[in-house]
């Protein structure tokens, strides 16, 4: 394998694909195929027949000599350097770390001539002794990456890297893929073998997110600056990735998402697992993450928790967020009060559509758990449930339509915060609609849509489990 020079590639970025909440959503997800993202792997560089069988083994070529330009041994590898920050997909090889009688010494990539599975050869006969002192930016691949936790974003799964495959690609040598399998994990727990490792199950590095940090006085070992292929994952899959992370990992995959992706993910997970993620996380990162996730489902995980840490998470709150949740905790949890969401727009009789349909726009965050307009009178009293097509239809035929002229001879389908689900679940099927509105002293409070019904009659997950690996 040659080593140095050459220009960075380019990455292909893919918006992300939305994706609603609650079981019924969840079970859609279960039953599509990733055909979509595996097919990507064809255009990645291991699908390069040339570039595969050059493939050099990290496991096998730590310990082997590392020669000069003569043949003869200098010392033996103890590690490889790669540039992590520079954004590039395949990290370019930078330099080696070489163990020279009792001492650690430093060999830029500029001074290889060959990278082999059993031996680096150097260019030159001689050899700059000068202590190891890693550089900004780069990473040990086998101190920092071997064996840690990482996500592949096109099988959406946690793997443990069990080796890392080299291959002079895009005029560098580059660290271009990751070993996986169970089989080699073993092989490396035995004994030491003079066979080179083979590759069993070999990830192409472009689908692979990093986590975690390293040792004490390492530097971290960085997602990549785009995050491309995390921000392209539905909240389901992040979800499952977020179970499957380890505390410190889980850390930092929460603080690459948005606000709005990490309140997807979270909304998406098992009570049990964002339970613990909630007691893992510090008060103020963990009121932050129930803050910014629909009420009614704050209100569901805040209920997991023991009574004096939900107090604590609550005081860490914004005062008028913690009185809503505060209010939706007050209610039985099997009751429309315990799981209505207080995300609702209404409207008075005599706005405008026009004016109506601005509104919904600044809503436009909370679109999932909204279906209806809540049109009230004078005194803030229900009187109608105008379902979004009908202010549509009315905005398209004439701009000045006031509300009130919408409203037809239909009652708008009510219940109490205190109803049992099951009730609420009878009224939903009896009136044929997908969502209804809680009222108290016939003021509009909340608003309960079919997959509520379901979270509450349903309470295990149908959410597909993804395969993990090597636990």
């Amino acid at each position: 394998m040659a080593a140095p020079g050459g220009t960075p590639e380019t990455t292909e970025k893919n918006p992300r694909r939305a994706a609603g909440r609650g079981p019924a959503r969840r079970f859609f997800r279960k039953v599509q195929p990733l055909p979509v993202r595996r097919r990507r792997r064809t255009r990645q560089l291991l699908a390069s027949r040339g570039v595969f069988d050059s493939l050099v083994s990290l496991v096998g070529l730590i310990g082997r000599p590392v020669r000069n330009q003569a043949g003869q041994e200098i010392g033996r590898l103890v590690d490889v350097l790669a540039r992590w920050s520079d954004g590039q997909t395949y990290p370019p090889v930078s330099g080696l770390v070489v163990r020279v009688g009792r001492r650690l010494t430093w060999v830029d990539v500029s001074a290889i001539a060959t990278i082999e599975q059993r031996q680096v050869l150097l260019r030159s006969a001689r050899l700059d002794l000068t202590e190891f002192d890693r550089r900004e930016g780069e990473v040990m691949l086998g101190r920092d990456v071997l064996d840690h936790q990482m996500v592949d974003v096109d099988g959406v799964q946690v793997i443990r890297a069990a080796d890392l495959y080299l291959a002079e690609a895009i005029g560098r040598v580059r660290l271009v893929g990751v070993d996986v399998s169970a089989r080699t994990l073993l092989r490396r727990l035995g004994p030491r073998r003079l066979t080179i490792p083979t590759p069993e199950r070999v990830i192409d590095w472009a689908a692979i997110q990093p986590f975690g940090e390293t040792e004490s006085g390492a530097p971290e070992v960085r997602l990549r600056t785009t995050h491309e292929g995390l921000h392209r994952l539905r909240p389901g899959e992040l979800a499952d990735l977020l179970e499957d992370l380890r505390r410190d990992e889980r850390r930092k995959l929460l603080s690459v998402l948005s606000p709005d992706e990490a309140a997807d993910a979270l909304e998406e997970m098992e009570p049990e697992e964002l339970a613990t993620l909630l007691r893992e996380a510090d008060p103020t990162t963990a009121s932050l993450l129930l803050a910014s996730m629909e009420p009614d489902e704050a209100a569901e995980a805040l209920r997991d928790l023991p009574v004096g840490h939900r107090r604590v998470l609550l005081g860490h709150m914004p005062v008028e967020t913690a009185a809503r949740l505060g209010a939706l905790l007050g209610y039985a949890e099997d009751t429309a009060g315990g799981f209505m969401t207080t995300t609702i727009v209404s409207a008075g009789i005599e706005e405008t559509v026009a004016a109506v349909v601005d509104r919904l726009v600044e809503a436009r965050d909370h679109d999932a758990d909204i279906d209806a307009v809540a049109v009230v009178d004078s005194r803030g009293r229900l009187v109608a449930d105008l379902p979004l097509l009908d202010l549509l239809i009315a905005l398209h035929q004439r701009h000045g339509t006031q509300v009130g002229s919408l409203i037809g001879d239909e009652d708008p389908v009510t219940v109490s915060p205190d109803t049992h689900a099951d009730e609420v679940a009878r009224q939903l099927i009896e009136a044929r609609r997908l969502s209804l509105v809680v009222v108290e002293d016939e003021r509009p409070i909340g608003r309960i849509l079919a997959d509520d019904v379901l979270d509450a009659l349903v309470p295990t997950s149908g959410r597909f489990r993804f395969p993990r690996l090597l636990q």
